[in-house]
């Protein structure tokens, strides 16, 4: 579990006062059916995906990686590998301190690495179609992610958000959420945590059915995605 301080534990008690509610109830429903479905319906496109990975570069198909969720608390979340096997993420720390100094990191219309040497051609493809997300569909039937909330952060970015982010840890991290379909790429560490905020403190069933419909449309039109 991520140290988060006072304001995080006090976050997360709200989240457990939250769960109570009947929305809540509703939602996590709306969760676990919707993945569960989305699995069964994609499980033979989800093992042509594994099988190319791993015919195009060595390593496991599934990436698995701890980050921080509801709380605080740290979570195994699933992935298909789009990078080499055993690259570091030295590149990725450089720019989110950057981004949280307030430094302009993007190019051309992104902020993600340009160019990134890490990422595998198959890998390319999958994070610009999103297709290596799916595997997180496992992390909302297991409860540790929801369908909708913020991006699921890793352990050292956690630290280094300011204090005063500390709310998005009140509610389970998201497949999808408010920064995907608002510009994604082309948003930096800095608007993406505003951006996290107002959907934690505008957090409704209504909203969260509103950015599932508007997420594949987004994805498509988005063309800053790397």
């Amino acid at each position: 579990m991520v140290t988060l301080g006072g304001d995080a534990r006090e976050a997360g008690l709200s989240g457990t006062l939250l769960a109570m509610s009947w929305e809540a109830i509703a939602r996590r429903a709306v969760d676990l059916a919707a993945a569960a479905i989305g699995l069964l319906v994609l499980v033979v496109p989800m093992l042509v995906i594994g099988l190319l990975i791993r015919a195009s570069s060595a390593g496991p198909a599934l990436f698995r990686q701890q980050r921080v969720g509801l709380g605080g608390r740290t979570f195994t979340m699933y992935k298909f590998r789009t990078m080499r096997d055993g690259v570091g993420d030295e590149l990725l720390r450089e720019l989110i301190a950057a981004e949280l100094r307030g430094e302009d990191t993007s190019s051309n219309g992104s902020f993600k690495i340009d160019h990134d040497p890490r990422v595998t051609s198959v890998g390319n493809f999958l994070r610009k179609t999103s297709l290596d997300e799916l595997p997180q569909l496992i992390n909302v039937v297991l409860g540790s992610m929801s369908l909708v909330g913020p991006r699921p952060c890793l352990e050292w970015e956690a630290r280094m958000f300011p204090t005063e982010f500390r709310p998005r840890f009140s509610v389970r991290p998201g497949l999808t959420g408010l920064w995907q379909v608002s510009g994604r790429s082309a948003m930096g560490t800095l608007e993406m945590l505003h951006l996290d905020l107002t959907y934690v403190r505008t957090r409704n069933l209504v909203g969260d059915l509103s950015i599932l419909v508007r997420t594949i449309p987004s994805m498509i039109k988005d063309h800053t995605v790397r």
